[in-house]
């Protein structure tokens, strides 16, 4: 085993996924994941994960459950929160709200953790996770920051004998960037989940949809999945 990828049914963990079989000369069995049930409002991202797992035939996918440790955290992400969900994108979340109420306290502290446990369990040698520029922008998810990750790279390194690195290949791409490699690879993004609702398509006003629109319209390109609203895919967002 190469690598476990942090895989959470969205496009960002997907296209990290489609790099780590790339980089293991294109052999899925060499590359495992884990998604991680945690409380969310809904598990259409994790029938997302199981689906793109699937799809590409990986060596092992573990879905593993966390205990309710983000319950009372303000985040409208968690189910137990009965809290609305903005419909803006992030720099209006920004403007608006300050800390982003998306945020999940130190979820990807827990997440990159308990997956390098996995990766040590499977003799593998490094994790991956799909963090990107613009959720550190501004500090808007802190456990998403160069500085975050690269504190997370050394205490991962140090505190597994050094046989584990982490590695983080969208830490300075935009959002548009990651969909330019997910194009470029094949990726199947028709699989993937990135709504923060769970209706039964997209509904292309929360934050992560207006911005994954953002990033296919910059990149020339039609987003399979279907949305509630209709999009003009020929003009700039």
């Amino acid at each position: 085993m190469q690598s476990v990828v942090v895989l959470s049914g969205g496009l960002d963990s997907t296209v990290a996924l489609a790099e780590a079989i790339e980089q293991a000369n294109g052999d899925p069995e060499m590359v495992g994941a884990v998604t991680f049930s945690y409380g969310q409002k809904h598990t259409k991202e994790i029938i997302a994960a199981q689906e793109v797992a699937e799809y590409y035939g990986l060596g092992f996918h573990e879905i593993m459950e966390l205990p309710k440790i983000f319950s009372g955290s303000g985040s409208v992400l968690i189910e137990e929160n009965d809290l609305d969900m903005p419909q803006a994108s992030y720099e209006e979340l920004e403007e608006s709200y300050g800390v982003s109420p998306t945020y999940v306290p130190y979820r990807n502290g827990n997440f990159l953790s308990m997956a390098t446990s996995v990766a040590l369990t499977h003799d593998a040698a490094e994790v991956w996770a799909g963090m990107h520029a613009e959720d550190a922008h501004n500090w808007a998810y802190p456990d998403c920051t160069p500085e975050f990750i690269g504190a997370m790279a050394n205490a991962i390194y140090v505190g597994s004998y050094h046989q584990i690195r982490l590695i983080t290949p969208h830490q300075w791409r935009s959002k548009s960037d990651v969909v330019n490699v997910g194009l470029r690879l094949h990726v199947p993004f028709r699989l993937t989940w990135s709504c923060y609702d769970g209706r039964d398509i997209h509904c292309g006003t929360c934050p992560t949809c207006v911005g994954r629109i953002r990033a296919f319209i910059d990149n020339g390109a039609i987003d399979p999945v279907p949305y509630e609203i209709d999009v003009d895919w020929n003009v700039s967002v």
